[in-house]
């Protein structure tokens, strides 16, 4: 089945075609032909484009909106000059799609319809900054391989919904979670699961035998605890500014502050949020930027403060979510890393394990250098007894795989 995996925001499309079926998903040998992204939609956009064998290309178009966006996507993936294979629309068998927020109404990965598509619209409430476009990009898809096409949402807030109780609810008013349904949802759903699933893949373990720690980590982090395959507590929460430091988004802080700083301040609690989520985190700690690569560079080169203390915020953080988990797990396997800076950063990996040899985890300097750039592996010392893996997340393929397995009525793995 060819399939069309497609990440839709406010003004960029990411996108890959994948060929799989229950053989290719069974065998791990899906065929990943393209990927890429559209930016700047709504103007003159830049459209980057990588093949199979990783050479990249990056060409321009005038894409006014969404649906200029998709068609023009649909357009090139069916010439020639693509090397797809695809020659016609209906080559592409299938779209996939990421939606952020699901509630507590999506459990799982569906079909598309009617009432899928008012569910997500129910739920924009709960994500007004993603759940709009996941919608714009199903609606822009529609309108350009018509409605026979099957379409397949995918939630980032499925994998957590087998938090328990004690888990999602906050110490507020219980009413406030019945009326309004406040409680921590949890985001990345969708690689914490495809991290999770690749580890038990690579290291020949059932699902019940499987107790990690999961770190995605990049411009968005979070932590993950994972027993028997499925999620049991998130660092994210009602909303993705929750947890972890990020590249523009603060983590964890006193609810207290809004009300002192929007006073201080003279700012409206949304501006207040808005600072939080786009001025916050590595950004706002260094005052220099929110690119891990560009703050080490400053901090071992130029020994700038604010840029070591970013860094050292950032890793003291994970650390401590790392203990917390380990705690709710009653020990666990390994700690697990993915996302741009978990797969690429050997001396962050370092830093967040320092201090872990209490748990049993030794790092192997080596072994750690050598994985960046998408490999995969250990990198604890021989001896461990919490072993360190990076394990680069794959979301698109673990969309691509669910949109085959609803499509075709398999049933869904946890």
């Amino acid at each position: 089945m060819n399939i069309l995996v497609l990440n839709a925001g406010s003004a960029t499309l990411k996108f890959q075609v994948v060929i799989t079926d229950a053989d290719r998903i069974a065998d791990d040998r899906d065929d990943k032909l393209l990927r890429g992204q559209i930016e700047r939609i709504g103007g003159e956009s830049v459209i980057t484009l990588r093949n199979a064998d990783g050479s990249t290309r990056r060409r321009t178009a005038s894409l006014r909106d969404m649906r200029a966006a998709v068609d023009w996507l649909v357009g090139y993936l069916t010439a020639p000059e693509s090397g797809t294979g695809l020659s016609a629309r209906a080559d592409i068998h299938a779209v996939g799609h990421r939606v952020v927020h699901g509630g507590e109404q999506f459990r799982s990965s569906v079909m598309v319809d009617d009432a899928v598509l008012q569910g997500i619209e129910d739920n924009v409430e709960l994500a007004p900054l993603h759940n709009p476009h996941n919608l714009r990009g199903i609606e822009a898809t529609r309108k350009a391989l018509g409605m026979g096409v099957p379409q397949v949402a995918v939630f980032d807030t499925a994998f957590h919904h087998t938090l328990p109780e004690h888990a999602y609810l906050y110490a507020i008013p219980y009413p406030l979670y019945r009326r309004h349904k406040i409680r921590r949802y949890g985001f990345h759903g969708t690689s914490h699961r495809s991290i999770a699933y690749r580890f038990r893949k690579i290291t020949a373990r059932e699902r019940g035998e499987v107790r990690i720690v999961t770190l995605h980590l990049g411009n968005g982090c979070s932590a993950c605890a994972i027993r028997d395959g499925v999620s049991i507590d998130t660092s994210m929460g009602f909303t993705p500014l929750e947890g972890l430091v990020m590249g523009t988004r603060s983590g964890d802080l006193d609810a207290a502050l809004l009300d002192y700083i929007a006073a201080k301040e003279g700012l409206s609690l949304s501006q207040v949020e808005a600072m939080l989520n786009s001025q916050s985190g590595l950004l706002g700690i260094s005052g220099l930027t929110n690119d891990m690569r560009d703050l080490l560079a400053e901090a071992n080169e130029l020994n700038d403060r604010r840029a070591r203390l970013a860094i050292e915020i950032f890793c003291y953080r994970a650390r401590k979510y790392i203990g917390a988990y380990l705690a709710a797990l009653g020990g666990a396997d390994a700690v697990v890393f993915a996302g741009g800076i978990g797969e690429n950063s050997a001396e962050i990996r370092a830093r967040i394990c320092d201090g872990l040899q209490w748990a049993g985890l030794h790092v192997d300097a080596a072994a750690n250098s050598a994985l960046v750039g998408g490999r995969e592996g250990r990198f604890s010392a021989d001896g461990s007894t919490l072993e360190a893996w990076v394990v680069p997340t794959d979301e698109e393929l673990l969309i691509a795989r669910d949109t085959f397995r609803v499509v075709s009525g398999v049933s869904l793995p946890g």
